[in-house]
């Protein structure tokens, strides 16, 4: 990493360009990362991930969260859409959204290297709540995950924040500002209008959003929409719209998907069998249960934690 920054050190900051940015931060996740390939660091929120080969399909749940790629490539498949990102775009997400994600660019050579930061929604609208913060308003049909430019300026940031892991004193007093500066950057730039919509008060979507956190918090509950739009306070028709609109997916099919990725990790890490977690997670026979995993994962649940296991893959992960 010494050589890569001093080449770049010698640019003066206001004069770097994108690639300069982005090879100082590919740099940098590099030299902290080792050899590992997750670090969850000790600057809040802050994740770095390594990778150095492309990656199987694995299944995950995105919380509201910013990835930034500094190399390498990955896919996410949220519902039946698919997003791509890599060191020239962003994938912003602003709910929490259950996915499948793979690593489609890395090698041992030019390994993936990204990172990931764990946005806090009080701090997008304390950041709203100032007169001198314009965000542009969101499209009606826009989705709570979208890909966006990576740009200098939020690269700089980037940077600055995982420089604070070679000094710890700074991170209780620098780390909250640097990433007002990233949230501050994503609310100026056109996909900021997603998280804009999610953290205004009255707004459909942080309204759909409360329908969503529901859900999650209780997957194991029967679920009846009637009483999702009504926590929503909206019409069972427009929950519906606006939930397909943020999520890709149904309010059953978002429940269903958050049960089977429990499910599967109670298996994988846990040891639960599967008759056991089918009760687990809220189903009311183990054959439907097994049913509904085969049609997700591509075989019976038993059979794809042996090959999970064997093949030494991890199913749930960040970034």
């Amino acid at each position: 990493m010494k050589q890569g920054e001093n080449r770049i050190a010698s640019v003066p900051p206001a004069a770097r360009t994108v690639e300069d940015w982005r090879a100082e931060l590919a740099a940098k996740i590099a030299w902290f990362t080792g050899d590992k390939e997750r670090l969850v660091t000790a600057v809040p929120g802050v994740t770095l991930v390594r990778r150095t080969a492309p990656t199987a399909p694995c299944t995950g749940t995105y919380m509201p969260s910013v990835i930034v790629v500094a190399q390498g490539r990955k896919r996410v498949d949220l519902g039946r859409t698919t997003f791509f990102y890599d060191s020239t775009r962003f994938l912003l997400t602003s709910l929490d959204l259950p996915i499948v994600s793979q690593v489609v660019e890395a090698s041992r050579t030019r390994p993936l290297l990204a990172m990931c930061l764990q946005l806090e929604i009080p701090m997008v609208r304390e950041l709203l709540n100032r007169e001198d913060v314009t965000v542009a308003a969101a499209q009606a049909n826009a989705s709570a995950m979208v890909t966006g430019a990576v740009t200098a300026e939020m690269l700089n940031a980037c940077c600055r924040l995982v420089d604070l892991m070679a000094h710890p004193g700074d991170i209780p007093f620098l780390s909250g500002q640097i990433q007002r500066e990233i949230v501050y950057r994503l609310l100026r730039g056109p996909e900021g209008a997603r998280l804009r919509a999610i953290a205004t008060t009255g707004d459909q979507s942080q309204r759909t959003a409360r329908a969503i956190a529901w859900i999650r918090d209780n997957y194991a509950r029967a679920v009846r929409v009637e009483e999702l739009a009504e926590m929503a306070g909206m019409g069972v028709s427009t929950l519906h719209h606006h939930f397909r609109l943020l999520t890709h997916m149904s309010p059953l099919q978002y429940q269903k998907q958050l049960r089977l990725q429990t499910a599967r990790g109670r298996m994988l890490l846990d040891g639960v069998d599967a008759s056991t977690v089918a009760f687990e997670v809220g189903y009311e026979s183990v054959s439907q249960f097994n049913r509904e995993y085969s049609r997700l994962y591509g075989q019976p649940p038993m059979r794809d934690i042996r090959a999970l296991r064997e093949s030494s893959a991890v199913s749930l992960h960040v970034a």
